[in-house]
């Protein structure tokens, strides 16, 4: 049974950094063949892609956080990554991390329904 555990949120103030991660578990080396994404969703909000990486080690962003955000992974570990920085209030939000079966991600990789696996979320929180 696979099991994504993510970690690291908490509350900044703007302009703020964060490290979230998300720990894979019960399959060996699982962040390493899938497309692995971040989404996340804000109260009254629909889930928003936030940043995806494939096996290839590809990255690709929503608008809204390239150039501040930073998704990676540690084979060693299992574990991806998303460096967030200059955070700000629209930042704001449940930060999901999600593997999906295929290992390239792909244009539509913001679409949630394209990940089989999701774990439990960790809450960012800025204050201005």
């Amino acid at each position: 049974q696979v099991q994504l555990v993510e970690s690291g949120g908490g509350s900044v103030q703007a302009g703020g950094s964060l490290r979230l991660s998300c720990a894979a578990s019960g399959y060996i080396y699982f962040v390493v063949y899938r497309c692995m994404g971040w989404f996340r969703q804000a109260p009254g909000k629909e889930r928003e892609g936030v940043a995806a990486l494939g096996r290839d080690d590809t990255t690709t962003y929503a608008d809204s956080v390239k150039g501040r955000f930073t998704i990676s992974k540690d084979y060693a570990k299992n574990t991806v990554y998303l460096q967030v920085n200059s955070l700000n209030s629209e930042d704001t939000a449940m930060y999901y991390c999600a593997a999906a079966e295929s290992s390239t991600c792909g244009s539509n990789w913001p679409d949630p329904r394209r990940y089989n696996f999701w774990g439990q979320g960790t809450q960012v929180t800025v204050s201005s």
